[in-house]
């Protein structure tokens, strides 16, 4: 089911791979560490579910995500364009529409998130390196910390920041624990950024890991610089189903540019 959605706010990464904000707070806290567990914590070094399969011989991406080239496991998708989103029973996808960010597709689960974006890369590939250092960089100078831990996905920073949205009841400027993931492909870059209870347990972070790893990314034979977002397009039906609910709530059967900021597309399984 598609619905339109009005945007209350930026969340706190933005389009750029780095995940930087303008938010700034430069007081610091205790206890920065993030860890996943289920009822006591985990070791940083510690992987998450899924960490201890050794990774397949031939490419860092052979169990997921996934090159549009590659041979990868059959699923029902949402295609938005560079990126097909696996979806099933029980997630909510979002395609957020914000001008200062950029599209940005969220998966929800529970009270739990997974932010998608993925970026045009040099052949060389190597970028996940770069932006781990530079969100840390980012997270320091916005009052939180970090440190890189290896997950499912290989080498990941797990970070504390202060945010203003860091959920229903928390006070200004409350610590909010986030993952961020990143996967380097054929000259693209995957970043996913984790955040509600899946950020520090087990349990709520092995579903949405799933559909990180069940995305493919088509990256397209165009040029496009390094950093580059690569193009969101809304889906056909949720494109007819806007139009039909912005026709009858505003009484206008016109439909905006897919990147102007406000409406938002969910489909809910």
């Amino acid at each position: 089911m598609f619905r339109r959605r009005r945007r209350e706010s930026a969340d706190q990464t933005g389009s750029r791979p780095d995940g930087a904000s303008g938010h700034r707070n430069e007081q610091d806290f205790d206890d920065p560490d993030v860890v996943l567990a289920d009822d006591e914590p985990m070791a940083a070094d510690e992987e998450p579910a899924g960490g201890d399969q050794e990774p397949e011989q031939g490419g860092p991406h052979q169990a997921g995500p996934w090159d549009a080239s590659d041979e990868f496991p059959g699923s029902e998708r949402i295609d938005f364009g560079s990126l097909q989103v696996p979806v099933s029973e029980g997630f909510e996808i979002q395609l957020n529409l914000a001008e200062d960010q950029g599209p940005l597709i969220t998966v929800i689960s529970g009270q739990s998130s997974l932010q998608l974006q993925a970026f045009a890369a040099p052949k060389t590939g190597g970028l996940w390196e770069d932006v781990r250092r530079e969100i840390a960089v980012a997270v320091t100078e916005a009052g939180g910390a970090s440190e890189e831990a290896d997950g499912r996905f290989g080498p990941e920073l797990r970070a504390r920041v202060r945010s203003a949205e860091a959920g229903p009841g928390a006070g200004p400027g409350a610590v909010q624990p986030v993952r961020f993931l990143g996967v380097d492909g054929p000259r693209w870059f995957l970043r996913g950024v984790i955040a509600g209870p899946a950020a520090h347990h087990r349990s709520a972070a092995e579903p949405l890991e799933d559909v990180f790893a069940g995305i493919v990314v088509v990256r397209g034979d165009h040029p496009a610089p390094p950093r580059d977002l690569l193009e969101i397009r809304l889906p056909e039906q949720a494109r007819q189903a806007m139009e039909e609910q912005m026709a009858e709530e505003d009484g206008s059967p016109s439909f905006p540019s897919p990147f102007e900021r406000g409406p938002e597309i969910t489909e809910t399984r």
